[in-house]
């Protein structure tokens, strides 16, 4: 795709979106979202060929590899002095714990004290420094003439650094050794041949793991940028998930509730009717009481027609029985109304 081309759903789109993975800082856009965005797309695009896969303008970058390059070279040079300087150490260190247990030869004796003779000296020399540079007083007011007359004899340094080579590589020696075995258990009971060949090969067996570390890391780094974008796309699409199961939980529990309205609506139905039925037996019972007092009290009046006041009180009785009876009538009409 052209730098001025807009981000298409094509293959212009697979390329944007490594950009944004790898060139870019990780923004967790989608698809949508650069289609939406074809002006931002196209920035992204055009910015990703100024910058490397760190993010870095390419100038920086070079200049960023020189100056790393330059780092490796002093670092190497200053390993080399450090291990140097620390071998010796030790080789002083050794010397003097084996002369508390056992008894050392003479030359054994001049080459450990002329090693330690020539370190101090230098050492002191070194925290000196250079005369012309000092602005205050040196230290116990000694320059370096002073140390240099502390200087063990030439002869005897000639001959110590003769022997000294050999020391540093025998110590060396060993403690490649020891890292073979660190590295390698089994090759503890093989021969010095043996050792010294799979040393020779060790540093690039290690540098080959090294490798191997780096590249599994870069791809667990991109595992974990799919696996923020995966992790923000799946809380989207449950996001949306927990809605719709609302909108059903909803809309279920409207049907529900409508289906327990009816059901309800069914029993109190069938509840009223039968209380309707019972309190119609019980009117029905009432009337046939009432119409039995009515039939009783006419065959009174019958009977006591010739009693003046006394049937006037008897035809009141009867008029109110009679006015009760209908009442109970007219309400057991009604009820059976209701119940049709």
């Amino acid at each position: 795709m052209a730098s001025g081309d807009f981000c298409s759903p094509g293959e212009g789109m697979e390329i944007l979106q490594q950009v944004c993975s790898k060139q870019l800082p990780p923004c967790n856009l989608s698809k949508e979202d650069l289609l939406q965005n074809p002006y931002f797309s196209k920035l992204l695009l055009n910015l990703s060929q100024h910058v490397d896969e760190s993010g870095l303008s390419l100038t920086l970058a070079k200049e960023q590899a020189q100056a790393w390059k330059e780092v490796r070279l002093h670092k190497t040079t200053w390993l080399r002095s450090e291990i140097l300087h620390r071998v010796i150490q030790e080789l002083l260190v050794d010397y003097y714990v084996k002369i508390q247990d056992t008894n050392v030869t003479s030359e054994d004796k001049k080459f450990h004290e002329t090693l330690e003779q020539r370190l101090l000296v230098t050492e002191l020399m070194r925290l000196l420094g250079p005369s012309q540079e000092r602005e205050i007083p040196p230290l116990l007011g000694l320059e370096k003439a002073d140390l240099l007359e502390l200087m063990p004899l030439s002869e005897d340094f000639v001959w110590m650094r003769a022997r000294l080579q050999q020391e540093v590589e025998e110590q060396l020696k060993k403690k490649c050794f020891t890292l073979l075995c660190y590295y390698d258990p089994n090759s503890d009971a093989d021969s010095e041949t043996v050792k010294a060949a799979k040393v020779w090969k060790l540093a690039e067996v290690l540098v080959g793991e090294q490798q191997q570390c780096q590249d599994a890391k870069s791809q667990q780094k991109e595992q974990m940028l799919l696996l923020e974008k995966k992790s923000a796309a799946y809380s989207q699409v449950l996001l949306r998930c927990l809605t719709l199961l609302q909108r059903l939980l909803q809309e279920h529990r409207l049907k529900t509730q409508s289906e327990l309205d009816r059901i309800n609506a069914q029993y109190l139905e069938v509840k009223c009717g039968a209380m309707i039925l019972k309190l119609r037996d019980r009117l029905e019972g009432a009337i046939h009481l009432q119409e039995q007092d009515m039939e009783n009290s006419r065959q009174v009046l019958n009977s006591y027609e010739v009693l003046g006041e006394e049937f006037d009180r008897l035809v009141k009785e009867y008029t109110v029985l009679k006015q009760a009876t209908e009442n109970k009538r007219w309400a057991l009409q009604e009820f059976s109304k209701v119940y049709r």
